[in-house]
């Protein structure tokens, strides 16, 4: 999600400059931030953002229809966040935030509506996801990738 929000920032914003803070601390836009309650903390230590938190859904998002509900606990392991002084600009671009803590303040989950399957995550689904047990988001990122190659191959017959 972090490298995508960089990424649009710079191409759907214009803001060629945006990087996160975690690799450019010079960063005129850093839409990538440290979390503010990270920024007094000078021996790093174990603070991170560490283990299992709950994220709230927006009903009419691809996250909700690949989870089946509105509330999810995903783990996580990080100290850097979406900044939110950039929230309404990247929504006002079609970069729509479907996944927040519960007091929205966190903003833990990314889509792009307009594409066939574009959804970024905060958490890491990896520690969810076992061999017999796929995570949700990649059981349905590997279902669309195969339903979009079974559309290219019926447009090519």
């Amino acid at each position: 999600m972090q490298c995508a929000v960089i990424e649009f920032a710079r191409t759907e914003l214009g803001l060629t400059d945006a990087h996160s803070a975690e690799f450019d601390t010079e960063t005129p836009h850093p839409v990538i931030d440290l979390m503010p309650e990270q920024k007094d903390i000078e021996d790093m230590g174990g603070t991170m953002r560490l283990g299992a938190y709950p994220c709230v859904l927006k009903k009419d998002s691809l996250a909700y229809s690949i989870y089946g509900t509105d509330k999810i606990s995903e783990r996580h392991r990080h100290r850097y966040e979406f900044n939110n002084e950039y929230r309404e600009k990247f929504e006002e671009k079609g970069m729509k935030i479907s996944g927040t803590s519960p007091d929205d303040k966190l903003v833990e989950i990314v889509e792009i509506p307009d594409h066939p399957f574009f959804i970024g995550v905060q958490f890491h689904p990896e520690f969810k996801s076992r061999l017999e047990h796929s995570h949700p988001i990649f059981h349905n990122f590997v279902k669309a990738a195969l339903a979009y190659n079974a559309k290219q191959k019926t447009s090519e017959a």
